[in-house]
């Protein structure tokens, strides 16, 4: 590890801690040679598959995108930061899981979904909406029908 201070390689570690959501290490480090101290963290590193866009082309998967989508589904809904970051935890293990290489944005969209749907109905209404790209009052209509017939739906 290089020190961020000096730029030279020889640090030793002084303390070792996972972070607080388990998912991190911590690492408390100091360099050899100018004695300043600094702070790692480390992640593993989980290869996730290109998303395949409707127009065909293909991009990488970026979280960020998918907890934009969603936190503006829940604006001022009773949906906390916590459940939507769980939310898209859960969609990045079912894509690692999945073991496949390259996957339509079209899929992700609908597990997404189908995640909303147990969280939070409107939130749901309001992803759908972009999503599938409703145009009139009908397109939310049916829509609401689909949900009302789903067990565990309206919440």
């Amino acid at each position: 590890m290089r020190c961020p201070s000096c730029g030279d390689e020889t640090t030793r570690v002084i303390d070792t801690r996972v972070g607080r959501d388990g998912e991190e290490i911590r690492r408390r480090r100091a360099c050899e040679e100018c004695g300043r101290r600094f702070t790692t963290r480390e992640r593993l590193e989980v290869s996730l598959p290109q998303i395949i866009k409707s127009d065909q082309r293909r991009e990488e998967y970026v979280r960020q995108k998918l907890l934009d989508g969603v936190t503006r589904a829940c604006v001022k809904r009773p949906v906390s930061a916590d459940a939507i970051a769980r939310l898209a935890d859960r969609v990045e293990a079912w894509l690692h899981e999945g073991g496949e290489r390259e996957v339509s944005s079209r899929s992700i969209g609908d597990r997404v979904m189908d995640e909303l749907k147990a969280l939070d109905s409107l939130a749901a209404i309001r992803f759908a909406s972009v999503y599938q790209g409703f145009e009139s009052t009908a397109d939310y209509a049916a829509f609401m029908a689909d949900l009302e017939g789903e067990p565990g739906a309206g919440r």
